[in-house]
């Protein structure tokens, strides 16, 4: 997902950061300067919903116009590889601790 709210912002006329902050905190939302950095900076840690329905208030879009998503080879490429999971140990297919009960001796 790519984040997209600076160019939202540009496009409604709101050319900077400290514009867009003024404007949420007319809408409500104070935002700190440090998380406003990150808003404006497109890598956000997190945004509550909250705050999203703030912020399209204001920019009169909808989330989707902020969250773009990118094609999947992109995300594809950027996810770490995985080792395949271990196989559980095998128990033996007539055990009593693989049907669930406790394992008694054979007389």
């Amino acid at each position: 997902m790519r984040w997209e709210l600076r160019a939202r912002a540009v496009e409604r006329g709101i050319g900077t950061a400290a514009g867009m902050r003024r404007r949420l905190a007319a809408a409500g939302l104070v935002v700190s300067v440090g998380k406003m950095s990150h808003l404006w900076s497109g890598q956000p840690v997190t945004v509550r919903l909250a705050d999203l329905e703030v912020i399209c208030t204001v920019l009169a879009c909808g989330p989707s116009d902020l969250l773009v998503r990118e094609p999947a080879t992109t995300v594809a490429a950027a996810l770490p590889a995985r080792a395949p999971a271990p196989e559980p140990p095998s128990r033996g297919a007539g055990s009593a601790a693989g049907r669930g009960g406790r394992a008694v001796p054979p007389l």
